[in-house]
């Protein structure tokens, strides 16, 4: 599949299965997270990788999460479960330095770039994924799991695998029309 057409056709995937990108296949994702759009060269992300063990663990940081936040059952059920909808997560984290030249909305911006080209990388290779966040993306929780300083933010979660189900390799053509404007 050619680049142009890769995102021009680009969908997410939420079922998924084994195997997840590993090896070549899981460094040229994060190689191509790496060249995202990065005024200053502060590369202001870091990208956690959950997989095995990892999704046990952060399936215990979600749990303990959705308890403090005082979510019902049902929510904290799905907080639990939800590490195992694919073999492989990447959580991506802005590293925002404050008070420098760049503003601290460009650098979360450049890391949210690094996802999409995480998921590029990993469309181009046949696998697929999906970037979820959701309310626990906040939490002192969540936030202290992953590191995070004070003004650093979770960009998302990148769900990871080969897609179950076999997705039209085209989409509907958007009308831009709505979203465009001349200056």
């Amino acid at each position: 599949m050619d680049a142009l057409e890769l995102l021009v056709n680009r969908r997410s995937a939420s079922r998924l299965a084994e195997p997840a990108p590993a090896g070549e296949h899981l460094e040229n994702i994060l190689r191509a997270g790496m060249r995202a759009p990065d005024h200053g060269t502060l590369q202001p992300w870091q990208f956690f990788l959950i997989e095995g063990e990892g999704r046990e663990r952060f399936s215990q940081t979600l749990e303990s999460a959705a308890l403090v936040a005082g979510f019902d059952e049902k929510a904290q059920e799905k907080s639990r479960t939800s590490p195992f909808r694919a073999p492989l997560i990447i959580a991506v984290v802005a590293k925002c330095e404050a008070n420098h030249k760049v503003p601290e909305w460009e650098q979360l911006l450049s890391a949210g770039c690094a996802v999409m080209a995480m998921q590029m990388a990993a469309q181009a290779q046949g696998f697929n994924g999906i970037w979820r966040t959701g309310p626990l993306t906040d939490s002192p929780v969540v936030r202290e799991a992953f590191e995070c300083g004070t003004t650093d933010k979770i960009v998302g979660f990148i769900y990871l695998g080969t897609p179950q189900l076999k997705a039209s390799t085209t989409v509907s053509v958007p009308d831009t029309a709505p979203f465009v404007r001349y200056f």
